[in-house]
């Protein structure tokens, strides 16, 4: 049911979403709607939520896991692009869409926003300062002030899925960030990601 909730409100919007479109997406009743969740903002904050772990919570714990701190940095916005790609409706990040709504006299579902921020900029942080141990990663910035930049980046690039939903765009925002990433270090890639080759490459 929330799956289907996050569908409705990640297309329309909190404001743009009635009830009836809510009742119908999610297939029950509409007192089994105010039952469970209560009103339509108690169900969008769990629907927020939801999106969050299951979305956001997985990519970067999938991530950190498996890959080197610079290369996770790098697959993150490799992925994002690709989901913004394959996504024919243009919905942009809904986590995203959400902050630029900013649904009046809804502290709960600006908690979730806010959690959200805070996360992804840890996430990167986290990988920063561990490239920049490790070598992999230029220590010419802080981390701190590159985990913040990084942040705008991940920002910019959905709503430009959204405005202009066009790859070479969004690829051209995240390559210079990652050339910094590399800008004095010794760091070489043994093949670079298909989705940000050079010009040349293409």
């Amino acid at each position: 049911m929330l799956d289907a909730a996050i569908q409705c409100f990640w297309t329309k919007g909190f404001e743009a979403t009635s009830m009836r479109d809510l009742i119908e997406c999610m297939g029950i009743t509409g007192a089994s709607v105010y039952n469970a969740f209560g009103d339509k903002r108690g169900l969008y904050r769990r629907a927020l939520a939801h999106y969050l772990e299951s979305s956001f919570g997985e990519r970067v714990v999938r991530l950190e896991n498996t890959l080197a701190p610079r290369l996770a940095i790098e697959t993150f916005f490799v992925e994002i692009i690709d989901r913004s790609m394959s996504d024919v409706h243009h919905r942009g990040c809904m986590m995203v869409n959400s902050a630029l709504e900013a649904v009046p006299d809804a502290p709960d579902a600006q908690e979730i926003i806010d959690d959200f921020l805070t996360r992804a900029e840890a996430f990167f942080y986290r990988c920063v300062a561990a490239g920049q141990a490790d070598g992999s990663i230029s220590r010419s910035l802080s981390a701190m002030d590159v985990s913040g930049l990084l942040l705008a980046v991940l920002l910019g690039i959905r709503v430009l899925a959204r405005a202009r939903p066009q790859r070479p765009l969004l690829e051209s925002v995240v390559r210079p960030v990652l050339a910094l990433l590399d800008a004095d270090t010794s760091h070489t890639h043994a093949t670079p990601l298909p989705s940000f080759a050079t010009e040349s490459q293409r």
